[in-house]
């Protein structure tokens, strides 16, 4: 690609804020400005010197290693009641998944969850969200306290740990598993959705670029699953562009959404090749289950001469807008938390309430194919002795409820997840469980 003038950066091709000597102190200003305006202005205290990831210590020529995350996590995790790192389960190779909990446990905290890497070859979101649970944990002014103590913040920091140590998106595409939860890190994940119900769930990806059309620095995307209520879709549509994507350019990146190549010139959209509205996709499936869910992706090729020429140059850009991009996200929490809390209670009462048609397919800016609406949804789905033995734990673990109905077991729509029991249990649901026999005698 040819170097081009890109806005934001210094000559040498870095961006301004990548142009700093040392990758700690940059790492620091990010989290540092995480919470903006009267929140995080200064470095973090700490009783004593925190830990460096192993890709600070390098200055972005390797990422971290599993030892050296092991490590900084354990530290983690001394710092007292308000932190604790938790095993949410094991892979298939064996490796433990980890779930790191940082602020408020009372009632009426809003709580926020980062799922990071859940493709083993994508891994400066995991280097950011290290970074970010480091910086978390030791802070100690009284601004981040503050915030802690109205705020749990959860961090999956590897959710892909076997695909990280073979650098690749690992034994299956886990973010295409969020609805069968065939992997033991969907479960994993599927555990922490119904256990802590995050208000809001920022899913941490890359992504290779096909230039000249599709080469931002920081893409996002909000849930485009029709069911996703749509206070919860206009939340996140405002969290992309109002904190996130000017977050990162004021960072010195740029922005796009993830999937439209937009022309170099007129900056206008040409098409979108990617970012449907399939349920198993963990932004959709999150949104489906009454959170305000953002995709974040970071762009892994290279864009400039620098770049090309010196990897950790761009390695450090790739975590930056990552960074930047957490920032924004902190901005839209402390800003907005009574709307997020509103919403997001209003979704699943909806649920509850039984309101409202079932769209078994299509996108928010897509129109349903007319076999895809259930106008009338049923009243609930039977299974059989056999079909629930089969489908019972993944039932339970997406938190829906149900109830022993003969030999067999009936699932009732009257209930939160109400928009999504037809994604798993209609035939015409492209990625349903098991076909569920519907119950129309409401």
């Amino acid at each position: 690609m040819p170097t081009r003038a890109r806005g934001g950066r210094a000559p040498d091709g870095r961006s301004r804020w990548v142009g700093r000597r040392r990758i700690r102190g940059l790492v620091h200003a990010a989290v540092a400005t995480a919470l903006a305006g009267a929140l995080l202005t200064g470095s973090a205290e700490a009783a004593r010197t925190p830990p460096r990831t192993g890709f600070e210590t390098a200055d972005g020529a390797r990422w971290t290693s599993p030892a050296g995350e092991r490590s900084l996590l354990a530290a983690v995790g001394r710092r007292g009641d308000r932190v604790s790192v938790e095993r949410i389960g094991t892979t298939e190779q064996g490796r433990p998944l980890r779930l790191v909990r940082i602020g408020s446990r009372r009632p009426g905290a809003l709580t926020v969850l980062l799922v990071c890497s859940q493709h083993g070859n994508e891994p400066a979101a995991r280097e950011a969200c290290l970074t970010l649970v480091r910086d978390l944990g030791y802070a100690r002014d009284r601004a981040t306290r503050d915030f802690l103590a109205r705020t749990e913040i959860l961090v999956v920091p590897t959710a892909n740990p076997d695909g990280t140590a073979a650098g690749t998106r690992g034994n299956s595409d886990i973010n295409r598993d969020h609805i069968a939860l065939r992997t033991a890190e969907g479960r994993a994940i599927a555990t922490v959705l119904r256990d802590h119900a995050p208000d809001v769930v920022y899913d941490l990806h890359e992504y290779g670029a096909d230039p000249p059309y599709y080469d931002k620095d920081l893409t996002v995307l909000w849930p485009r699953n029709p069911n996703v209520d749509d206070r919860l879709r206009d939340e996140a549509k405002l969290l992309a562009a109002r904190y996130v994507r000017p977050a990162a350019r004021s960072a010195g990146h740029d922005s796009g959404l993830y999937g439209v190549w937009t022309d170099p010139v007129t900056g206008r959209p040409v098409k979108q090749t990617a970012g449907d509205g399939q349920e198993d996709i963990l932004r959709n499936a999150a949104g489906v289950k009454h959170a305000v869910a953002l995709l974040v992706e970071s762009r892994v090729d290279p864009l400039t001469d620098a770049e090309r020429n010196d990897p950790a140059v761009n390695n450090r850009r790739r975590v930056h807008s990552q960074l930047a991009s957490i920032k924004g996200l902190f901005s839209y929490v402390e800003e907005r938390r009574g709307a997020i809390a509103a919403a997001t209670a209003a979704s699943r009462a909806a649920g509850a309430a039984g309101r409202g048609p079932v769209l078994l397919g299509g996108a928010d800016n897509e129109a349903p194919e007319p076999g895809d609406v259930l106008a009338r949804p049923p009243c609930g789905y039977r299974l059989t002795a056999a079909g629930f033995a089969v489908v019972g734990d993944e039932l339970a673990l997406h938190g829906v409820a149900s109830r022993p109905d003969g030999d067999g077991a009936y699932v009732p729509l009257d209930q939160p997840a109400r928009k999504l029991i037809p994604l798993l249990l209609d035939a015409r649901a492209a990625y349903h469980l098991i076909n569920g026999q519907a119950d129309t005698a409401c």
